[in-house]
């Protein structure tokens, strides 16, 4: 009789356990979505309370005309969708050539390309700086497009390549049997089967590129009016105080596009993380 109950109370414990682990994990999320919702007397004065007294709803409004949020919600949008769309692309490309074709030295190419994701952006910064002022796209969303795509390219590549690994050759045979080439085997065979792993990088590169803040900052310095989410809730942190609630407020909004983007994507997400793995 006992010996029945040791598993249902060993898997109620874990799920006690999980539960508690995930309240401690989403707690942040639900500190600033109350604290969004707070007067600013309530919040710096019951700051750590979830449960707001009176639900503020004025913040959200507030927080969004002082941050200029409409202008910067547009530049995000416009930095992540044209980031997102070059790295799926390129990286798709490149991960399907990496995996279906042979050359002299590809193992060294392979490996030299690898070494460049220890590097820190900090490092590198200062001459991408000089790059992008030579193009002349300095002050200019589309220096932090191509910027943020270009520190994307190696992981996605690499990602692409193993899922691309783990398809069957028998296709593309079939597809060069019927006389098409390399290019219209990609595009027709094998990135249609890819459509996890598209939708895997995309989300990746969804949230890296809408979080984005060092990039954005950098390379649009000079004209404010092209400053991302991330950047503009710095206009609610003065010399000497910081406007809390308005910030909870501005950084809930920028989260929800990204949580959309993640409900819808998710079970592809799952599919292309298991096959790169198994790749």
């Amino acid at each position: 009789m006992f010996a029945h109950k040791r598993p249902a109370l060993a898997r109620i414990a874990l799920h006690v356990a999980l539960a508690v682990s995930g309240f401690f994990y989403m707690y942040p999320f639900l500190w600033m979505l109350s604290g969004s919702l707070k007067s600013r007397g309530e919040f710096l004065g019951k700051g750590m309370s979830l449960l707001p007294r009176q639900l503020v709803w004025e913040n959200y409004i507030e927080a969004w005309q002082t941050a200029r949020f409409g202008i910067y919600f547009k530049n995000t949008v416009f930095v992540t969708l044209a980031t997102t769309g070059i790295v799926v692309v390129l990286t798709s490309m490149a991960g399907y050539a990496l995996a279906r074709s042979s050359f002299p030295g590809k193992r060294v190419i392979v490996g030299a390309i690898l070494v460049t994701m220890f590097l820190p952006k900090g490092y590198t910064i200062v001459p991408i700086f000089e790059l992008v002022r030579g193009l002349g796209l300095l002050n200019t969303l589309w220096a932090v497009v191509l910027v943020n795509a270009a520190t994307g390219m190696v992981f996605n590549s690499f990602l692409f390549l193993g899922y691309f690994v783990t398809l069957p050759k028998e296709l593309e045979e079939a597809a060069i049997i019927d006389g098409a080439g390399f290019p219209t085997i990609y595009r027709r065979v094998a990135l249609p089967l890819a459509k996890p792993m598209v939708a895997t990088v995309a989300l990746f590169e969804f949230i890296d590129n809408w979080n984005s803040f060092f990039i954005p900052l950098v390379f649009t310095l000079g004209r404010p009016e092209l400053r991302t989410v991330t950047v503009g809730m710095y206009a609610f942190v003065g010399q000497h105080t910081t406007d809390w609630t308005l910030m909870c407020a501005a950084a809930t909004m920028s989260l929800l596009p990204t949580m959309v983007v993640f409900f819808f994507l998710q079970r592809l997400l799952v599919q292309g993380v298991a096959g790169a793995l198994r790749g």
